[in-house]
């Protein structure tokens, strides 16, 4: 009996082990058969999808083919109608070119008729003239002087206003043009070289200050303007004012006694003209102080006081954009060099060196090269004749001499060293100068000033002299002298002035 339950208790964990295996087995292949169902339910419908999917792009497709076949079509047609165009036009060109070829032959044959038809015209004009002259025993000048000079007397106030009403009119059309023109430029100098040469910038507190400087109705930037010979430009630009003058002296005498000015606060016509005239003699200080200066720095004794100041003006000066009394002592101590190797007067190569160009201060004063004039201005003060000579052959061609020599030489290689020269704007402020001395020729001429680089000379005449036509006049006539003797770009304004000042004394 113990022993059967020994072996039912040992054989029970057994079955139960047994059992759980079969049980556990049969679970798992049930669950193996339901995924195996769900996988194959999943490819199914994957399957099914693609399928859909395919069937959709190939839609799709077919679609987007009609469309592009469309699109092609209408293109297609574009390019044709587009070619039937061009083929429409270009036979309408043709027809046009020969048109115009064949119009044009038949224009020559026109103008040939008419050049004919003019040369008999000529000739009966010609022959009808001298008819006249015969009868009126006049000529047809001396008629036409006669009938300027008749109308001139008579209707001379009436010929005043009209020149006047002209001269508005051609003023408005012209400032509608020239908005749309380019001027070209006189000079093509480095703008650093013409900014420190032709301008001069000031500075004023507040731009405030620029309206009391043009004034009520530009009063006063006129009169300054008139006064100092420069342009003044006031533009947008903060704080500054810009005088602008080829003339290095008249710029100077400007931009000083517009700083006094300005300090000063009251800026009116005749406060201008008292500054202007002190400031013209400040300059003039300063023209003395420079060739005291330059002599001594050189070391030269023994000249005239004059002479000095003649020498001083050439600060204010400049020979192809270089400084001519820099230019004068760099000469003198090349020329001292020079004479010290060749065993002549060191002495005397210093003093034609340093005077060498002082003719240069002189010369738009002065009809004639700078050499003859400098050599002039020393045979006055009574200079060694061996300097004379120098100075008057450093550019002239006479019998040459051994200091003559020497100051060419010491002139060249000062001139001749890089970045001493600018050729070009001697040869700008030498047209300047020529353009204010065609104005000055004429009679009845005070001052003239050459502004806005050469592109309006300002002339102001004696109103003693010249009356409102014969202004006018005077105009025409420059403009004619300038056409004729000057070479220039563009065009020149010619402003004639004429003012007359009532003056009396409350006592």
């Amino acid at each position: 009996m113990n022993n059967l339950i020994l072996g039912l208790l040992i054989g029970l964990p057994i079955a139960t082990g047994v059992a759980g295996y079969f049980l556990r087995k049969l679970t798992v292949q049930k669950i193996f058969k339901t995924q195996e169902n769900k996988a194959s339910k999943i490819i199914n419908d994957a399957k099914n999808q693609e399928k859909e999917i395919l069937l959709s792009a190939k839609d799709e497709a077919l679609k987007i083919k009609e469309e592009a076949k469309k699109e092609a079509d209408t293109k297609q047609k574009y390019i044709f109608d587009l070619e039937r165009a061009l083929r429409s036009k270009e036979d309408l060109l043709e027809r046009k070119s020969q048109n115009l070829e064949d119009d044009k032959a038949k224009l020559s044959e026109k103008i040939l008729e008419v050049e004919k038809f003019k040369e008999v015209l000529k000739k009966a004009k010609a022959e009808q003239m001298t008819t006249l002259e015969k009868i009126a025993k006049v000529s047809q000048d001396e008629a036409k002087k006669i009938l300027l000079d008749l109308v001139e007397k008579e209707y001379k106030d009436e010929l005043v206003e009209k020149i006047k009403e002209m001269e508005l009119f051609t003023k408005d059309q012209a400032e509608d043009k020239a908005r749309e023109i380019i001027i070209t430029a006189i000079q093509r100098l480095a703008s650093e070289q013409t900014a420190e040469t032709t301008v001069a910038a000031v500075s004023i507190p507040s731009d405030e200050m620029k309206g009391r400087i043009i004034g009520r109705e530009g009063r006063n930037v006129q009169t300054f303007e008139k006064l100092a010979g420069v342009d003044v430009i006031i533009d947008d630009t903060p704080e500054v004012v810009v005088i602008s003058c080829f003339d290095p002296v008249r710029r100077q005498i400007a931009r000083m006694a517009l700083e006094k000015l300005i300090a000063d606060g009251r800026i009116h016509p005749t406060r201008i003209e008292e500054m202007i005239e002190k400031a013209k003699v400040e300059i003039s200080q300063q023209i003395k102080e420079a060739g005291e200066q330059a002599v001594y720095d050189v070391g030269v004794a023994g000249l005239h006081p004059d002479l000095v100041k003649i020498l001083g003006r050439l600060k204010f000066r400049t020979s192809y954009g270089q400084n001519v009394l820099m230019h004068s002592m760099e000469t003198a101590n090349l020329a001292a060099m020079i004479a010290s190797e060749l065993g002549a007067d060191v002495n005397m190569a210093k003093k034609a060196g340093l005077l060498h160009d002082i003719g240069k201060a002189v010369d738009h004063q002065i009809e004639g090269s700078h050499a003859v004039i400098g050599a002039d201005i020393l045979k006055k003060y009574g200079i060694n004749p061996d300097i004379e000579k120098a100075v008057r052959g450093h550019h002239e061609d006479i019998e040459p001499t051994l200091m003559a020599i020497i100051i060419q030489a010491a002139d060249a290689i000062s001139g001749s060293r890089p970045g001493a020269r600018k050729e070009s704007l001697d040869s700008y402020i030498k047209r300047l100068g020529d353009l204010e001395n065609v104005a000055n020729d004429f009679e009845g001429v005070d001052k003239s000033y050459a502004i806005q680089a050469g592109r309006e000379i300002r002339v102001i005449v004696k109103p003693e002299d010249i009356d409102d036509l014969a202004s006018a006049k005077l105009a025409k006539n420059i403009a004619r002298k300038i056409e004729k003797e000057l070479k220039y770009p563009g065009q020149i304004k010619v402003n004639v002035i004429r003012e007359t000042r009532a003056v009396d004394f409350a006592k």
